[in-house]
């Protein structure tokens, strides 16, 4: 540094940090927009289009997204169960609060655990497997070869992808809840709680509303549609070398996890106001 030039003091270099990555994210907010809409526009322009290929590709993505996951969601709704659903039953036993139940399960297992947790399995799971599967073929020159034969990679990668991940979690989503209330009972019941299924069972019914189930199948729709969006939009939006598919998919992993979260967040005030 040439003498008399001020050194860029500890201030100036974290604004311009900030600066630089609110700058990035807003383009990357803006790029997936934009393959959010092309995808839309897709789906629905060229929904007659080779259907007969089409739908064999929905099928495996919502068996591969979906059926393949059903165990290990049905776990972790029975761990869940036990952790949270007949403990609280429990606490809320001794406090004598037994009225707040419904409502307590309703809000943590329903609305919030049971969509957000299978949405994670499924990127888990089969999300970051996609990314590399886009990005390898990204790289190697494949979505060039799909163009060169007449076919739309939107129509024959992406749309399968979002309308599989869609159907996946929430079909998961309904696995969970169910696990996990079933395992919450046998755990409160094995504490020798008095407390019958038709108890259990009405106490819930009457904490839920008619908005519930609308907006629990919007909310865990959402968090499939976007994560198979977002897996795709990294492994195809760009150009790629095989050696950048790993820090691609470290990335796609966060940018995941990040919109989820701000989705759910979104919904609560949609419950509030309901």
């Amino acid at each position: 540094m040439a003498a008399g030039t001020p050194k860029p003091s500890g201030r100036g270099t974290l604004l311009g940090g900030t600066a630089r990555g609110l700058i990035s994210a807003t383009e990357m907010v803006e790029r997936l927009v934009a393959f959010t809409l092309i995808t839309v526009g897709t789906a629905f322009t060229k929904s007659h289009q080779a259907r007969g290929v089409i739908r064999p590709l929905i099928q495996e993505q919502v068996f591969r997204a979906g059926v393949r996951l059903i165990p290990m969601v049905c776990f972790l709704g029975l761990s869940l169960g036990v952790l949270i659903v007949g403990q609280t039953e429990a606490l809320l036993q001794e406090v004598g609060a037994n009225q707040y139940t419904g409502a307590l399960l309703v809000t943590v297992i329903i609305r919030e655990l049971a969509p957000l947790v299978s949405g994670l399995v499924v990127f888990a799971r089969v999300g970051t497997a996609s990314v590399i599967e886009l990005g390898t073929a990204r790289a190697l020159g494949e979505m060039e070869a799909l163009e060169a034969l007449g076919i739309d990679p939107i129509h024959y990668l992406v749309v399968p992808r979002v309308i599989g991940f869609t159907v996946a979690v929430m079909g998961l989503t309904l696995y969970c809840i169910l696990a996990s209330l079933f395992s919450g009972y046998v755990f409160a019941y094995s504490r020798g709680l008095p407390l019958n299924p038709a108890a259990y069972l009405e106490r819930i019914a009457a904490a839920l509303s008619w908005v519930d189930f609308p907006l629990l199948a919007l909310k865990s729709g959402l968090f499939g549609a976007i994560t198979a969006l977002i897996v795709s939009y990294q492994g195809l939006a760009r150009p790629l070398r095989l050696e950048d598919i790993g820090d691609t998919t470290a990335r796609t992993v966060v940018y995941c996890l990040v919109v989820c979260l701000i989705v759910d967040a979104g919904f609560i005030p949609l419950y509030l106001i309901l």
